[in-house]
């Protein structure tokens, strides 16, 4: 058992860290772009009760976007499976944007009333350290680091061009 275990943990880490930073990449500006919409009189008034749900309903307003875009990515492996590539990672891309946006933005309302229900307040700094120490495992690796490297250097050299013209 000790060895399937980590043979399933050394598979799936690189996958799931791949999905934490695309969370943590998108989280905060898109969590924004929903909070700068919310400013329409009827968005915020659904924030508004949004905000103001008790625990049990928060949990399920939550939850809903998340279940709702489940047949969105299961069109999108199907299309993969029929061989339309790009249409299928178009369609999950697009589904993985969408549903990191508004359930960023309804965790932010919701977060106060999830915290009053026990479980969530036991498990949820659980789950962010958990979080947050495999994006720092990452951002500590050799690759991240050559990455961002890389990308100053070509950001430097974007800067010296502009200025240049």
């Amino acid at each position: 058992m000790p060895l399937l275990r980590r043979a399933l943990r050394l598979a799936l880490t690189p996958l799931i860290a791949l999905v934490l930073l695309f969370e943590e990449w998108g989280w905060e500006p898109l969590a924004a772009l929903l909070a700068r919409l919310a400013r329409l009189p009827f968005l915020a008034w659904v924030e508004r009760h949004v905000a103001a749900l008790p625990p049990w309903a928060a949990l399920a307003v939550f939850a809903t976007p998340a279940l709702a875009l489940l047949p969105v990515k299961l069109l999108a492996l199907f299309l993969l499976g029929k061989g339309h590539a790009l249409l299928g990672l178009g369609v999950l891309l697009a589904a993985k944007i969408l549903g990191t946006a508004v359930l960023a933005r309804l965790f932010t309302l919701t977060q106060p009333a999830l915290m009053r229900l026990p479980w969530f307040a036991r498990w949820y700094p659980r789950w962010k350290t958990w979080k947050d120490g495999v994006i720092a495992q990452v951002r500590a690796s050799a690759l991240w680091r050559a990455v961002a490297g890389r990308k100053a250097q070509v950001r430097g050299w974007w800067r010296a061009f502009r200025h240049s013209r």
